[in-house]
């Protein structure tokens, strides 16, 4: 039975719904995850044909919650980063991407200063999916062409997320 992008966002909002915290999460993960391994989905949304960039491919309009299609065009190497008071889950569709997660090693009292290591490495394909709880520092880095789902709580552009810099121990 095929799995569509609308059923996916029902299946969200009814998880989100149920349990805001990290059940609910889990289980929109779960389902991205299905979602992720339909093919109709994958040509629609992430196939060959659709151009580079992000898309908005739903809004909920009562949790606020999105999911987002991230067409890559080049490969990149991001820095460490958070989504601030959002979580996020990454779903691969196309390609890999490769995530590190980092933890935060002092208190964050004084200001401008962080410092973090390393705390895992993982890579993500086809079908697989990490989630990110709100404010867990980490980084991403694809080759050319990847293609991936991104659903995060709220609509990024809208709070503070914070940009970490490992080697000089600075935010």
């Amino acid at each position: 039975m095929v799995y569509t992008l609308d059923e996916f966002a029902a299946d969200c909002r009814t998880a989100l719904s149920e349990d805001e915290g990290p059940v609910g999460r889990q289980r929109v993960r779960d389902h991205l995850c299905r979602l992720l391994m339909e093919d109709a989905f994958i040509d629609a949304h992430c196939g060959p044909d659709v151009e580079p960039g992000t898309s908005l491919l739903y809004e909920d309009d009562e949790l606020g919650f999105q999911i987002v299609a991230h067409i890559m065009g080049n490969a990149y190497d991001g820095g460490p980063h958070d989504h601030g008071a959002s979580w996020a889950i990454y779903g691969q569709a196309v390609g890999y991407t490769d995530m590190t997660e980092w933890r935060r090693l002092d208190n964050g009292s004084e200001e401008g200063v962080a410092k973090i290591e390393k705390a895992s490495e993982y890579r993500l394909e086809r079908g697989d999916a990490g989630i990110f709880d709100d404010f867990k520092i980490h980084s991403i880095s694809y080759p050319s062409g990847a293609r991936f789902i991104r659903v995060t709580g709220v609509d990024l552009s809208t709070i503070a997320r914070a940009r970490f810099d490992a080697e000089k121990n600075s935010i």
